[in-house]
């Protein structure tokens, strides 16, 4: 049985008894904040947005159960960056369907700036994840637009208030379904003098009325090279008259430790051996098992990964010999116009196959798809790159994903085209 009292975060309690662990697994971020700049091979500093690897979601379980047997008092898995959780939806989602299935009763958590979350929220709940952060900096286009630089969503990019007033929406619209899911959900706000910082007890209020637990103010980190790093970060004493403030509405977090998505162990508190451990993963091929041979790809003349799922009559199944790659079938998919049941035909299809290779997936389809096992790479490049990646572990370096195949979370799995 998940304990949720034991998740360190969210209870100061279980801060000094309970460890946790982020999975760095989620490079790719889709706003660009003034004060932040990500790292993937950064070791030196303590901050959101940097790790020192990135790894793949089988890297990841191998990762944290090589953890657990170190750390027996692991109780908490989150994915945190050093992007953001759902600008990588497959690899997130791919992540913590295997960590569920591996360890039925730890606790699972997200943080996330809320911008395409929506989507995904309904599994997340069927794979009892129990906390989720959403980063919520203010309440109006104006001051958010000196906040964000660019809000890319479903392949568009928006700046000013126009993508300030897009994410604002998107999250406010996550933190009612997240509760109403009941689902334990904290609104962190970075607290930037001169910027947002009269707007703090407003944005409690609006947090109290959304019925979110927990409020955590952190103080901006002066980070060298973007648009906010000549700002002070705020004084002990300042950050205290803030939490005095949210404290009228909301409960205040107190022991926030501004982890790096790839931190691990008793908060303030991160090991060396883990990091030993987190470098061994970041460097394993992790394949698929004997029993799912194959690779199925959307391909319109079996050369390319060049085809949105929702558009594929059939798939080419790939695998494996000492010779090189084969096709060893084409397969037909099943016919559009049964929504959901499309999809769920299609993953009984594919039991044989270890990844789905595509130019494009829809969030439906690939939630659907990917909680039977089967890992899903979305592309635009050569059949033979993809099948390295998924084989043999090798890096994915592909011709840049074509718009046209990019599925946003409009794609509402009708099964009438877009999946």
């Amino acid at each position: 049985m998940i304990d949720i009292k034991q998740h360190p975060c969210f209870s100061k309690e279980a801060k000094g008894e309970y460890a946790r662990v982020h999975l760095p697994v989620a490079p790719k971020c889709n706003i660009q904040c003034n004060y932040c700049k990500r790292g993937y091979d950064c070791v030196n500093e303590s901050r959101p947005g940097v790790t020192s690897k990135v790894l793949l979601p089988g890297q990841a379980l191998v990762y944290l159960i090589k953890l657990k047997e170190i750390m027996p008092h692991l109780s908490v898995v989150g994915v945190a960056g050093p992007g953001d959780p759902f600008a990588n939806p497959v690899e997130t989602m791919s992540t913590l369907r295997l960590v569920r299935q591996e360890f039925p009763e730890i606790i699972l958590c997200l943080s996330t700036n809320g911008l395409n979350i929506l989507p995904y929220i309904e599994e997340l709940a069927a794979l009892e994840v129990s906390h989720v952060t959403i980063t919520l900096n203010g309440l109006d286009g104006k001051s958010l637009s000196r906040i964000y630089k660019w809000v890319r969503f479903e392949k568009r990019g928006y700046l000013g208030e126009t993508g300030a007033k897009l994410l604002l929406g998107n999250q406010l619209e996550a933190i009612k379904t997240l509760k109403g899911f009941g689902i334990t959900t904290k609104v962190n706000t970075i607290v930037i003098p001169g910027v947002n910082d009269h707007l703090m007890a407003g944005i409690a209020e609006k947090m109290k009325e959304l019925k979110v637990d927990l409020m955590n103010a952190i103080p901006i980190y002066p980070v060298k090279d973007t648009v906010f790093e000549d700002i002070e970060e705020p004084t002990p004493a300042f950050m205290k008259g803030i939490r005095s403030q949210i404290e009228q509405y909301i409960p205040p977090m107190t022991h926030c430790s501004r982890c790096r998505a790839d931190a691990v162990g008793l908060l303030g508190k991160d090991g060396p051996e883990a990091m030993r451990i987190l470098n061994e993963a970041s460097q394993l091929t992790v394949c698929g098992n004997d029993n799912r041979p194959f690779v199925a790809v959307a391909s319109y003349e079996g050369m390319l990964v060049n085809q949105h799922l929702g558009e594929a009559d059939e798939l080419y199944i790939f695998r494996e010999t000492p010779n090189g790659y084969r096709v060893v079938e084409q397969r037909k998919t099943p016919p559009s116009g049964a929504g959901a049941r499309r999809w769920e035909s299609l993953a009984r299809l594919l039991t044989d196959c270890r990844a789905l290779l595509v130019g494009g997936i829809g969030p439906k389809p690939s939630s659907l798809i990917g909680r039977t096992g089967i890992r899903i790479v979305e592309m635009t490049g050569l059949i033979d790159q993809g099948l390295d990646a998924v084989y043999k572990g090798l890096e994915l370096k592909t011709i840049k994903k074509a718009d046209a195949f990019k599925c946003g979370d409009g794609c509402s799995g009708t099964g009438v085209g877009c999946g």
